[in-house]
C-alpha cells in the first residue's frame, strides 16, 4: 500500500511534519497490525515554494513539482496537514493542491490534520481542510487531527481524548479503510460506493 504524507510546515523541526509523522507511524502500525505493509514518501512543501509559485503564474510544472503532484494523485491514502494561519489553511498547502486536477484525487481516502498555537483554531478541520478535500472528491476520514501547543505531552481528561488518542483512532480509521479496499478494490470512478465502504466500517 502506498502513503504519500503531505506537510505544509515551514520551519526545521516543524510541529507540523511531527504531527504528520505521529499520523503516518499509528496507520503503518494499525495497518501492520492487520497483516499490511505500508510504504510512506514525505512531500515537504517548503523545499518546493518557489516551484509552486511559478507553476501557478506559468502554468507548467517543473520536475521536482511534477513527481510530487504524481505522487499524491496515485496514492492509496492520503495524510495531509497544514499549519493554520489567519483561521485557515496556509496559502502554500492551499497553492499546492490548486495544482492538482478536481477529478484527479476521486474517491481517494484523506486523513487531514492540521497544528496551531491556541485550541481555539480546531475548527479549522472542519470549517476549511474538509471543503477543500470535499471538492476534490476525496473521501475524508471521519477523524481530523488538531495539535495546538500545549497539545503535546498532553492525556486525556473524562472530557477529550488527548492527541495520542486521536492520533491512534485517526490512524485506525486510515488503516481500517486501506484494509477493507485491499480486499474489496472500489473503482475510482465510483465515489458513491467509496462513501458507503467508510459507513459500513467500524473503528472501535
Amino acid at each position: 500500500m502506498k502513503l504519500v504524507v503531505v506537510s505544509a510546515g515551514l520551519s526545521t523541526p516543524s510541529s507540523t511534519r511531527l504531527l504528520a509523522d505521529r499520523l503516518t507511524d499509528a496507520v503503518r502500525d494499525e495497518l501492520a497490525d492487520q497483516g499490511h505493509k505500508a510504504e510512506a514518501n514525505v512531500i515537504e512543501l517548503r523545499g518546493l515554494a518557489v516551484a509552486i509559485a511559478n507553476n501557478l503564474v506559468t502554468g507548467f510544472p517543473p520536475p521536482q513539482l511534477a513527481d510530487a503532484i504524481e505522487a499524491v494523485t496515485s496514492v492509496d491514502g492520503l495524510v495531509a496537514v497544514t499549519p493554520v494561519f489567519s483561521a485557515s489553511y496556509s496559502g502554500l498547502f492551499k497553492s499546492f493542491f490548486d495544482l492538482i486536477d478536481p477529478g484527479a484525487l476521486t474517491g481517494k481516502p484523506v486523513l487531514i490534520g492540521a497544528t496551531g498555537g491556541t485550541p481555539r483554531h480546531s475548527l479549522v478541520l472542519d470549517h476549511a481542510l474538509r471543503p477543500l478535500f470535499v471538492y476534490l472528491r476525496t473521501m475524508v476520514l471521519p477523524t481530523g487531527v488538531y495539535a495546538a501547543s500545549e497539545d503535546w505531552g498532553s492525556g486525556s481528561d473524562a472530557h477529550t481524548d488527548g492527541l495520542p488518542a486521536r492520533i491512534r483512532r485517526a490512524g485506525r480509521e486510515m488503516a481500517s479503510i486501506l484494509a477493507a479496499r485491499a480486499a474489496h478494490p472500489v473503482p475510482e470512478d465510483d465515489p458513491t460506493l467509496a462513501k458507503r465502504q467508510l459507513s459500513d466500517l467500524r473503528f472501535d
